[in-house]
Parts: structure tokens; C-alpha cells; sequence
């Protein structure tokens, strides 16, 4: 994947396994290593790595120097430090992002007392804070999803290439990393599907895409991209004006200026689009088995066990259900939500899959 290559290049390399200069440094390196081996992604390595590094310097603050300095009320002071923290904005961490926090910690713990570090695992009686459940805050209705996408400038090519972006985030409900590692040959283009190659879990998945985003994605790959591309050409589809891979951060400050811009009272960023595309297509009526295989989750609560749903199908139901799928928009035939709590638990589930992934790093600021 077109990401990959970033995350193993020697400058990624670097940030992920820096020089130690202590015991605690050594180790984190070594732990890290050890994920990696383990089939762990580069994504899940540096996220852990923040994580401890957070804690890490919460211990140097107080003069802990040595893993064996540290006990179980070591780690509560931790916890309820934790508890205490605000974040730049003034707003205290949620327990969701607590509970990441602390599950890093216990786990290389856990390592270093597998590995022979330490004797005593001081993190194995750690109790973690309920994490509970909460829909997102904002979910983008029909006219409002519409609004968002009209903002890109269509005369830069770096709006097109953001037009064509948004287009597919509403249409695919893709991952921010599954959409920066998209490449040419991933899209049937005539067919109508995306191939997303080890998404989330390293994951391969097959998912349709509408003709408006496709359309969209055509006329940036032939009027914008080839001002942009730079010899290796990789594939990698949506590019910076230096004909690189689009940092994940990006993605998500562009998709929350568009919002912003948008004036329609609501934020957020790149997750954003994938709530709304669940949404909408609950609210036309798809099943959430269907959803679930867009989504790339392999099971809700709201599910008893996973059941698999054909490329074929699944176009069908997409085609019927997301107002995007079609270049002229259909009227969508009325229908009853089946079960409330069906689209409860799938807006839950999206928002403990955004909150682990982004929350528990922006929490460390």
C-alpha cells in the first residue's frame, strides 16, 4: 500500500525507533520492534508509541527512572492524573481515551514481564475506567453532506483533487488511511468498486462506489493529478502539489475547514463522512449486514455472527440506498427503520472505532 512506503522509509523509521538514552527509551524500541514482528502494523506501532511516551514523561516528571520503580500505586497516581488532565481546549480526556492510555500501559508491561524485564507485572491489578457508549456528535443529513462537497475551488487543481476526495470519503465511507493508500488499479472504474487492501486489521475489502464519485475521481485523474505526479509514479491516486502521499493528518484538517467553511453549524473531520455514509444508508433502508461489509467491521453487537455478502449484492443494496450512488439522484422510497437500536449500536460502534484510532492522540495534547 501506498502508505507503507511512508512508514518504512528511514525518516519514519527514525521517529518510530529513535536513539535510546535510557532504560525506559531502550525498552519502548524493543517493545515496539516486537509488535512489528508480531504482524502489527507501522500505524498501531506509532500510535502505541505516543501513547507511552505520554506516560513516559508523566514518569520523568517524578524522578522514575527504572521499570522497577514502578507499582501499582505508581500507576493509579497515573490514572487518576489521567482523569484530572484537560486538554488544550479546556475539556477533560474522555474515559475512552483514558481507557486507551491505560490499556497501552498495562500491555508493555505485560511484555516486559513475558521478555524477563521485571519479575512482577505491577500493571496486572490495574482496573480501567468504563468506556462506555456515545453517538457521535455530529452525523451530516442529505442537503448538508451536499453542501460540504461544493466547497472545494474547481479551478485549482488541488480543489479538484479535494472535490474528488470528499466525494469518495461520502460514497465509500472509507478509513482516512484506507483513502491516503487508494491507488489506480485498486478502482474498477467501469464496474464500480474499490478494492481498500489492508485496511484496518490489514484487512482486504471490495465495496462499490457511486457514478458521481467515480465521475469526480475520473475527471481528477485527468485533468489534476498528471500536474502533480512525480517519476516513480507509484499510483498512489490523491497526491500534495509535490507529488507525494497525503499525510493522514491533512485529510482530516482539510475535510474540517470544508465543514467549517460550510457553514452549517457542525464539525469534524474524515470520520465524519463515514458516519454519514452509515446513516444515510440505514435511514434508506439498507441492512446493517450490508453496512457492516462497507464499513469493514467484522461484527456489531446488533449481529450475531458475521454473514458474508457478495460484492454483486452489496452493489445492489448501495445503489438503492445511498443517495450518492447515482449521477441523478433517485427519490428514495420511504421506509421504516426496522430497529432503532440497530442504528444506535452501528453510530456507537463508529464512534469507539474513531476514538481509539484519533481521540487517544489527540488526548496526549
Amino acid at each position: 500500500m501506498a502508505l507503507r512506503r511512508n512508514l518504512e522509509s528511514p525518516k519514519h523509521k527514525a521517529r518510530l525507533c529513535p536513539v535510546a538514552r535510557t532504560v525506559f527509551e531502550s525498552l519502548l524500541n524493543q517493545y515496539l520492534e516486537w509488535l512489528l514482528v508480531k504482524g502489527f502494523t507501522e500505524a498501531t506501532a506509532w500510535t502505541r508509541r505516543k501513547q507511552l511516551e505520554s506516560f513516559l514523561a508523566w514518569l520523568k516528571e517524578r524522578g522514575v527512572e527504572e521499570p522497577l520503580e514502578v507499582t501499582r500505586p505508581v500507576l493509579e497516581r497515573y490514572q487518576r492524573n489521567l482523569f484530572h488532565h484537560r486538554k488544550a481546549n479546556g475539556e477533560p480526556m474522555s474515559f475512552r481515551s483514558q481507557h486507551a492510555l491505560l490499556v497501552a500501559v498495562r500491555q508493555w508491561f505485560r511484555w516486559m514481564t513475558r521478555a524477563n524485564h521485571i519479575l512482577h507485572n505491577p500493571a496486572s491489578e490495574l482496573e480501567l475506567p468504563k468506556q462506555g457508549h456515545h453517538l457521535p456528535r455530529h452525523v451530516l443529513n442529505i442537503q448538508e453532506a451536499e453542501q460540504v462537497l461544493q466547497q472545494p475551488e474547481l479551478g485549482d487543481p488541488m480543489g479538484l483533487r479535494d472535490r474528488a476526495l470528499l466525494e469518495v470519503l461520502y460514497s465509500t465511507g472509507m478509513r482516512r488511511m484506507e483513502v491516503a493508500g487508494l491507488r489506480l488499479f485498486d478502482v474498477d472504474f467501469d464496474g464500480g468498486t474499490v478494492l481498500i487492501r489492508q485496511g484496518k486489521g490489514r484487512k482486504d475489502r471490495m465495496v462499490p462506489i457511486g457514478e458521481r464519485a467515480v465521475a469526480w475521481m475520473l475527471k481528477y485523474i485527468n485533468d489534476a493529478r498528471p500536474l502533480l505526479v512525480c517519476e516513480p509514479d507509484d499510483y498512489t491516486i490523491f497526491l500534495t502539489n509535490a507529488g507525494e502521499n497525503l499525510a493522514l493528518g491533512y485529510i482530516s484538517s482539510m475535510v474540517h475547514r470544508y465543514v467549517a467553511n460550510a457553514g452549517i453549524g457542525k464539525e469534524g473531520s474524515a470520520h465524519l463522512f463515514r458516519h454519514t455514509m452509515a446513516t444515510l444508508m440505514l435511514e434508506g433502508g439498507a441492512d446493517i449486514r450490508f453496512i457492516q461489509q462497507m464499513l469493514g467491521h467484522v461484527s456489531l453487537r446488533t449481529t450475531e455472527k458475521y454473514t458474508h455478502v457478495s460484492i454483486r449484492t452489496l452493489q445492489k443494496v448501495y445503489a438503492a440506498t445511498h443517495p450518492g450512488a447515482n449521477l441523478e439522484r433517485k427519490k428514495p422510497a420511504s421506509q421504516e427503520m426496522e430497529n432503532d437500536a440497530a442504528r444506535a449500536e452501528l453510530l456507537a460502534a463508529l464512534d469507539a472505532e474513531v476514538q481509539a484510532g484519533e481521540d487517544a492522540t489527540d488526548a496526549l495534547a
